[in-house]
């Protein structure tokens, strides 16, 4: 969270002007065939950065929004940075790879992005080894901290254990970054098991979406700046926009009309 004035700001406002309802109704409805509220807003957070507990727990508590975060959990109780946070130090600190020989500094996570997986590892691997500067060390949640997030309302989530692109992995890796993630949860969990997972990137793999059948996993989460329905039809890939610190106050106010996503087809996105 980059700036939790505005974060402050845009949650006040969305309790002035929508309904925001925890995960489990979401799941509820989905699986019960009953349509949420008119103005229905789940709040979502991917990644797990460590100001979703300092910075965005205490507006939600005031505020009593409810939310959902996902993590991933190969950082947890760590201080390793998210990769694509590292990535981005090391190329503009002199780092090198030959998958990135003809990339410039400031698209090296674009083009890692888009890497078979094995290829994105040795690429970060070889960034490492060259970059005249080592990246800054960032303090991740620890399972503590889990746990005080979904005492407080904010539900967790798996976001695979290292946050790779899944439609870019092998069939191996796919399983074992969701299984190992959500095993890691279960157990910071007190047992519980997380029924809700968000793709990395947003990138939909059908493999995932069998290995989340397989352990019980009640909703999935996309990344595609599109609305979704009051009842979902597809339980896991549900629909999701973002809002950060540069979503203006016109603009906020389009996506929680549910007009956002055609002003943004109008204004040429896709």
């Amino acid at each position: 969270m980059d700036d939790p004035r505005v974060f402050a700001l845009q949650m006040e406002r969305l309790v002035r002007v929508a309904r925001p309802v925890p995960l489990a109704a979401v799941e509820e409805a989905v699986h019960t065939g009953r349509a949420l509220p008119p103005r229905s807003v789940l709040v979502t957070f991917d990644d797990g950065d460590r100001t979703v507990l300092t910075e965005g727990l205490p507006v939600l508590t005031r505020l009593n929004i409810p939310a959902a975060a996902f993590v991933v959990t190969d950082l947890i109780g760590g201080d390793q940075p998210f990769w694509w946070t590292e990535a981005a130090f090391l190329s503009t600190h002199g780092g090198t790879a030959r998958s990135l020989a003809d990339c410039p500094p400031g698209g090296a996570v674009r083009r890692m992005k888009t890497l078979p997986d094995g290829e994105r590892r040795t690429a970060l691997a070889e960034l490492r080894e060259s970059a005249r500067a080592r990246a800054p060390r960032q303090d991740q949640l620890t399972p503590a901290d889990l746990l005080t997030l979904t005492r407080n309302g904010v539900a967790v989530g798996n976001h695979t254990a290292g946050h790779p692109c899944l439609d870019h992995c092998e069939g191996g890796t796919v399983r074992d970054e969701i299984r190992r993630a959500h095993e890691a949860l279960t157990g910071w969990l007190g047992g519980e098991a997380p029924t809700a997972f968000a793709y990395p990137n947003g990138n939909v793999d059908p493999r995932a979406d069998a290995e989340l059948r397989r352990l019980g996993y009640r909703t999935a989460f996309l990344f595609d700046h599109r609305h979704d329905r009051l009842l979902p039809p597809h339980p896991l890939r549900i629909s999701r926009l973002r809002v950060n610190s540069t979503t203006g106050r016109d603009r906020f106010d389009t996506i929680l009309s549910g007009l956002h996503p055609a002003v943004h087809h109008l204004r040429g996105g896709s």
